[in-house]
């Protein structure tokens, strides 16, 4: 078994390396500091597992994701993040990903996780399944604002509301500043809100940063 860990961390990686080793001990492990690294390594070689966080410098998880869902779409991608559930993991599932697993998580259930993705199911905790179901018997299915932002719209909306000029962002999502600057409009329109500090306190309010 072949399986691709991408995180921005060593220590991470070098810890998710030692569980599955202990659960899979013939299993190949590669090892990628970002999501460009990851695009590379998938591309040369076929995985049969990938393990991603969610936030890294440069592309995030969620592109690893889409590349994967376009190029290898039976190779499944778990979500390994810090982020709270009850925020990324509908949208990371939305975007491809099999699972989505917050970092707290004890080992077994990472072990647990990788069984039922390579088995060819999805993976969310229970927790997660619980406040999902309560939400539809709640008839409390209202969208937050930012949820009605596409991937790209969202990407660029966390960047803002860390405080990055447009001119960054263009250079570190490879768009033109144009680009950056009409999806900035529209994030604000959808959102209601009228400049970036407005948009800075709701991603703190939140969590999303």
């Amino acid at each position: 078994m072949r399986i691709l860990i991408v995180d921005d961390h060593a220590v991470i990686r070098r810890g998710l390396i030692q569980i599955l080793l202990g659960e899979f001990p013939s299993a190949t492990i590669g090892e990628c500091k970002d999501a460009e690294d990851a695009i590379v390594k998938t591309m040369k070689g076929e995985w049969d597992i990938i393990i991603c966080d969610l936030a890294m410098p440069g592309q995030s998880g969620l592109e690893v994701v889409q590349h994967v869902k376009r190029n290898f779409s039976k190779t499944p991608v778990l979500i390994l993040s810090i982020h709270p559930e009850r925020l990324y993991a509908v949208r990371a599932l939305k975007a491809g990903a099999a699972g989505y697993m917050s970092k707290d998580a004890a080992p077994e259930e990472l072990v647990n996780a990788v069984h039922r993705l390579l088995l060819g199911r999805k993976y969310i905790s229970a927790a997660l399944a619980d406040q999902m179901a309560d939400a539809l018997n709640d008839g409390n299915i209202d969208k937050e604002p930012h949820e009605s932002l596409s991937q790209r719209e969202f990407d660029i909306f966390q960047l803002i509301a860390l405080g990055k000029p447009v001119s960054k962002i263009a250079e570190q999502l490879n768009i033109s500043i144009n680009t950056v600057s009409t999806h900035r409009a529209k994030i604000l329109q959808k959102m209601n809100m009228a400049m970036n500090a407005d948009l800075t306190r709701y991603a703190l309010e939140k969590k999303l940063i």
